[in-house]
């Protein structure tokens, strides 16, 4: 994996640069995963603030601020880490299978034999496309959660619109949104590692690609939280 994360970090640098296949990476990425993503992190953020809502009127019999703690809460986290770990189950499930059947079909060996470097030609574009990709998807998601939230404390907590923003700056900095973008990209970027890794070292056979999916889908979700929580300890002495 080190060996993999240093080829693919030089290969950035290195011609020759593969534009076209990272923006198809890139629109596979980003505008293929946007509805499902944007979808699912509404209904987090409409359950976050329901739940935060509940809980704060049995301990302070208040939910004024609801709004701002749901806000600090999608930013930092729920959009990020949502986005990842669902970016983490469709595209890195799809690398590794792509990746894995490229292997066990011998395709692999024929790029190494016409003197093309597999990383470079595989791995690259989509390193490069998960990490933009990421970033953006991850902007899309918390602006989406935002506007849940806000829909859902008019309509059901009775706050409007100005005064779930008002309360919203009261907690929520700009460095928030920076750090929820650094986040989606450090996701994004360990996505395809891990997919192509296990791509690689793919066995023959249909049970040999479903290994290097499962595994894809199982390690990159742990690495996107402990990454997550070691940028969330950093972040934290930043603000």
């Amino acid at each position: 994996m080190i060996t993999l994360i240093a080829e693919t970090l030089t290969g950035v640098f290195t011609p020759p640069f593969r534009r076209k296949e990272f923006f198809q990476q890139l629109h596979f990425v980003g505008n293929k995963s946007l509805f499902i993503v944007v979808f699912c992190v509404c209904f987090a953020a409409i359950v976050t603030i329901l739940e935060s809502s509940f809980h704060m009127k049995m301990v302070i019999q208040n939910d004024s601020m609801v709004p701002g703690f749901a806000a600090v809460l999608i930013l930092r986290e729920l959009g990020a880490i949502v986005t990842a770990l669902l970016l983490s189950s469709r595209v890195g499930a799809g690398y590794a299978s792509e990746v894995g059947s490229m292997q066990i079909t011998e395709q692999v060996d024929a790029l190494k034999m016409l003197g093309i470097d597999p990383v470079n030609y595989l791995v690259v574009p989509r390193f490069l496309a998960c990490v933009l990709g990421g970033m953006m998807i991850t902007i899309v998601a918390n602006m989406a959660c935002i506007f849940s939230a806000m829909a859902v404390s008019q309509f059901y907590l009775g706050y409007t619109p100005g005064m779930f923003l008002t309360s919203m700056q009261r907690f929520v900095d700009f460095k928030d949104l920076i750090f929820a973008m650094i986040k989606g990209a450090c996701f994004g970027g360990v996505i395809p590692l891990v997919a192509c890794y296990f791509g690689f070292r793919c066995q023959q056979g249909a049970e040999g690609v479903g290994r290097a999916t499962t595994n894809t889908v199982v390690v990159s979700s742990i690495a996107i939280i402990v990454i997550d929580f070691i940028l969330s300890y950093t972040f934290s002495y930043l603000y």
